[in-house]
């Protein structure tokens, strides 16, 4: 099964991803996750990569998409996989050809993602500084709700409350898959 999450920062895609992962048996892939690993490597991708995600702007589509691409098309992907952050706009819709079953919708307000991320324990991201988060919410409303719209209209959307715990949250996910 080849399922995206999609929400705004904070709303719980990497715990769900995760959780998802382990009962599926379908690997888990966080396109944040991806860069900053590629923005730890000291040469000209990794510097390019980094300052973008520090600015908290979007990597470029084209990008993305050929990132991706490079790592669904390792062996352990190609079964089903579960992506977390991709795609983000609809450029990356229209340029990704892999064909997802589902796409869930981690829908929380944004009174709810301030008060999560203000409260994330990982304090270490250089990625996740107070302008950074701002930008990246901002971004979200402008280019990701279009790729909601998307995906719901060509009913593959599964919108979740995801300001319930962890675990009904959970189960809705796969009740609803």
């Amino acid at each position: 099964m080849k399922l995206i999450l999609i929400g705004i920062q904070g709303s719980g895609k990497s715990t769900q991803g995760s959780l998802l992962s382990k009962k599926l048996g379908a690997p888990f892939l966080s396109t944040g996750n991806i860069f900053r690993e590629i923005s730890k490597e000291k040469n000209q991708v990794g510097r390019y990569i980094k300052e973008i995600v520090n600015k908290g702007l979007l990597v470029p589509d084209e990008k993305v998409v050929e990132i991706v691409n490079l790592y669904l098309s390792r062996p352990e992907y190609k079964k089903g996989y579960i992506l977390d952050g991709f795609p983000r706009t609809m450029k990356q819709v229209k340029i990704f050809k892999d064909n997802v079953d589902k796409v869930i919708y981690l829908k929380i307000n944004e009174k709810e993602t301030w008060r999560r991320l203000i409260n994330r324990n990982d304090r270490t991201r250089n990625d996740e500084t107070l302008p950074v988060m701002k930008k990246r919410i901002n971004l979200f409303y402008k280019f990701t709700e279009k790729v909601i719209d998307h995906y719901k209209s060509i009913n593959k959307l599964i919108i979740v409350d995801g300001t319930k715990k962890i675990e009904e949250v959970n189960k809705e996910i796969l009740g609803n898959i």
